[in-house]
């Protein structure tokens, strides 16, 4: 499982979760819980469906600035790669 959670300021009106629910429906393996007292969105994936980029899509799409909170998992950040050691030759 994955989990990552969302900061969106606005996301605490009724018209902006139906929104969202919307837009989230679509992505399979997702759950997800909105905590309306403090913009907070957990999402949790069965598997790595969407990158952390479609989200943010997905959140600027409905007027919402999203944040993540914590560290992004690599599996949701494709962009991300391990850093690899500097070589010199001898």
């Amino acid at each position: 499982m994955i989990e990552l959670e969302v900061y969106a300021a606005g996301i605490r009106t009724l018209e902006k979760i139906l929104e969202l629910d919307h837009e989230l429906e679509g992505i399979p393996g997702l759950h997800y819980k909105v905590d309306s007292n403090h913009d907070i969105i957990y999402l949790e994936f069965d598997h790595a469906s969407v990158s952390v980029q479609e989200l943010k899509g997905i959140f600027a799409k409905l007027g919402l600035d999203a944040k993540f909170v914590g560290t992004i998992p690599p599996e949701l950040n494709p962009k991300k790669t391990r850093t690899q050691p500097i070589r010199l030759p001898a």
